[in-house]
Order: C-alpha cells, then sequence, then structure tokens
C-alpha cells in the first residue's frame, strides 16, 4: 500500500491490546462474550413449535421489540 497513511495510536490503548494479544486463547475467549438475560427467551430450557408461523407468532406475542424478533 504506497498510499497508506500511518495514524498514530494511543499509548495506553496500544499497551491494552499488546496486553490482550499476551494473553492464552482459552483466557481471550472467556471475555470476549457477554452472556446478557434475555428475557423471556432465556426462562425455559427449550421451545419448540410445530411451524415457522407458530414460532413468529410466540415471538410477537411474547418478546419485547427490542430484542429484534418481531417482523418487520
Amino acid at each position: 500500500m504506497a498510499n497508506a497513511k500511518s495514524i498514530p495510536i494511543d499509548p495506553e490503548l496500544l499497551a491494552e491490546f499488546e496486553a490482550a494479544a499476551r494473553r492464552p486463547l482459552a483466557l481471550r475467549m472467556k471475555y470476549a462474550f457477554i452472556k446478557t438475560y434475555k428475557p423471556v427467551m432465556d426462562d425455559a430450557k427449550f421451545r419448540s413449535f410445530e411451524t415457522m408461523d407458530d414460532y413468529r407468532k410466540w415471538c410477537e406475542d411474547n418478546l419485547p421489540s427490542w430484542l429484534g424478533y418481531g417482523r418487520v
């Protein structure tokens, strides 16, 4: 890349990145994902539906809209 510009990186951010890069992969994976409780969705071990329409109807009737499972 002949035209690539060099952008200065904040030394504090660079130090954090380098520290994270030295951690073992298993540890990085452990902290990479955050478990977020999803109301109604996480309240049962599993749910099954006869049809996709049944599933979509259940989502519309039971889940908060901010979860994004409603029809568009």
